[in-house]
């Protein structure tokens, strides 16, 4: 029994050990943690359980039979978030560069299909050289092993995918399909093909960083939504994070003590509007005012800045919240914001997350590239979004809801559950002096003026569409935390159900 026990503590020291020493110190030289020491700041101390210490590749070409190293490159298993159950895989880049191999590949299908089966997130931490070239088509069989649990598990449990380290090829869509993609400023990066390639196919030269680094892919491609500074920062912010998220589409949103109370006013709100039309203001500030303690964690803050999106608590239980920012191309909706904000709904939808919306919107941003590159099919993205949406839904417009864009912004027709306006609220058509140069084009200026007056008069207020059942109640701004959490109690009940399809075909 002994000896048995002398070899199993001699595997696990062996385990730990990872590439040894030597890569060891390469790790920490770059200022990156190793796989285990990731897991020891995501993980609440003392639970982490981990499952497949012990596997080896199974490689004989190339001399890998002389090259084993147990665990295979990767650390899996399970712990705690906040005392809530997660899934975990943390590639070890200083085995084989954390490189995949069929046996890696199978330790990760594993606990993802545990996940899927007890209803609990996966968490990626990835770090890895791609496929591993000596295994040639079993490492690429992998990968899609990989592929096909991230799209099942998709909509079922949420998934997070830290990028750590470099993550190429084939390696990207793994990430790609999972739900949130958080970065490390200078250490990771993500691309198809790397500098080498691009040059040599297209002449182009680039770097690494600017290529596929955590600020390219945060700000330009919008392929990631966070970038931290270093390892230590991004995990603790998946910390943060994982609490707003549900375990499963099946449990319903967190919920945690507040001290806030619902039903605190804010009369800062009530001079949040400038007097012009045209002078912008921070739509950050009525979001941080509204939700609980003013903790609002925002998804892609660097990219599509004409939208906010991300998730907040209104007593104690997670919202998500998408607002249009009048300090960004006066809050106009472009391709990027539109995908942004659809991608973001659809999640939330998925997970049961009420959606909260508030509006400031002058329309659809003009212009021929917006045109040629699609505007139409990616604005449907955020209208169809919304519109299937059966979670929830409280909408507050604030000043101006022109156009299609005051349809698209979960309108009362898009199944809105409660709509209110702020006094300050100008929904029609279009703006003003647009309207009255359609209607009485030719007329002379002093015409144009008296009836763009007029037209103020009539339709710059919320009260029209209030007549028509549009805006449910027209609400003071320093009231607006308190509607919206009444709201929001009065929807927990809420049933609703889209037609059976066996999926929808969201215009892509």
């Amino acid at each position: 029994m002994s000896s048995t026990i002398e070899e199993l503590e001699r595997r696990r020291a062996a385990a730990r050990e990872g590439g040894g020493e030597r890569r060891v110190a390469a790790q920490h030289a770059k200022g990156k943690l190793t796989a285990r020491e990731r897991l020891d700041v995501l993980l609440d101390e003392g639970s982490f359980e981990e499952l497949d210490m012990f596997v080896e590749h199974n490689c004989t070409d190339f001399g890998m039979e002389t090259q084993i190293v147990p665990g295979d490159g990767v650390v899996t298993g399970s712990g705690t978030i906040n005392g809530r159950l997660v899934f975990v895989f943390s590639q070890d880049f200083t085995v084989f560069g954390g490189s995949l191999s069929e046996r890696h590949a199978a330790k990760i299908c594993k606990i993802m299909d545990m996940a899927l089966k007890v209803g609990a997130p996966v968490i990626g931490l990835n770090d890895s050289g791609g496929a591993r070239i000596q295994e040639g088509v079993a490492s690429l069989g992998g990968y899609a092993e990989v592929f096909q649990r991230n799209v099942l598990a998709s909509g079922v449990v949420p998934q997070l995918s830290l990028v750590m380290g470099p993550c190429a090829g084939g390696a990207v869509y793994s990430p790609a399909m999972t739900d949130f993609i958080f970065m490390v400023k200078d250490s990771s990066y993500m691309f198809v093909t790397g500098p080498d390639v691009v040059k040599t196919v297209t002449n182009e030269v680039v770097s690494q960083e600017d290529l596929g680094g955590a600020v390219t892919h945060t700000t330009k491609s919008s392929v990631a939504d966070c970038a931290f500074e270093n390892d230590i920062e991004a995990l603790l912010a998946a910390r943060d994070f994982m609490g707003f998220l549900p375990a499963s589409n099946r449990t319903g949103v967190p919920e945690r003590p507040s001290p806030d109370p619902f039903d605190r006013l804010e009369p800062s709100l009530d001079t949040l509007i400038p007097p012009s039309a045209n002078q912008p203001y921070d739509m950050h500030e009525l979001v941080t005012k509204v939700v609980d303690e003013g903790e609002f964690f925002e998804i892609q803050p660097s990219h599509a800045g004409n939208i906010i999106v991300g998730f907040g608590r209104i007593e104690g239980r997670t919202v998500g919240l998408v607002a249009n920012q009048p300090t960004v191309l006066a809050g106009c909706l472009d391709i990027a914001a539109s995908k942004k904000a659809a991608r973001f709904v659809r999640f939330c939808d998925a997970f049961e997350i009420p959606i909260v919306t508030f509006v400031d919107v002058p329309g659809f941003l003009p212009g021929v590239a917006q045109e040629h590159n699609g505007i139409i099919k990616h604005g449907a993205k955020l209208l169809f979004a919304y519109a299937e949406a059966t979670v929830p839904k409280i909408t507050v417009i604030t000043r101006k809801a022109y156009g299609g864009a005051y349809d698209v912004m979960a309108s009362k027709h898009l199944r809105g559950d409660l709509n209110y306006a702020w006094p300050t609220a100008e929904i029609a058509v279009m703006g003003a002096k647009g309207a009255v140069e359609i209607i009485f084009r030719g007329r002379s200026a002093e015409e144009i003026a008296e009836r763009t007056a007029e037209y103020e008069r009539r339709f710059a207020n919320p009260f029209v569409a209030a007549s028509k059942g549009f805006v449910d109640e027209v609400i003071m701004p320093h009231s607006t935390r308190r509607r919206v959490a009444l709201g929001l109690r009065k929807l927990r009940g809420k049933q609703l159900q889209n037609p059976w399809k066996k999926h929808d075909n969201i215009p892509l």
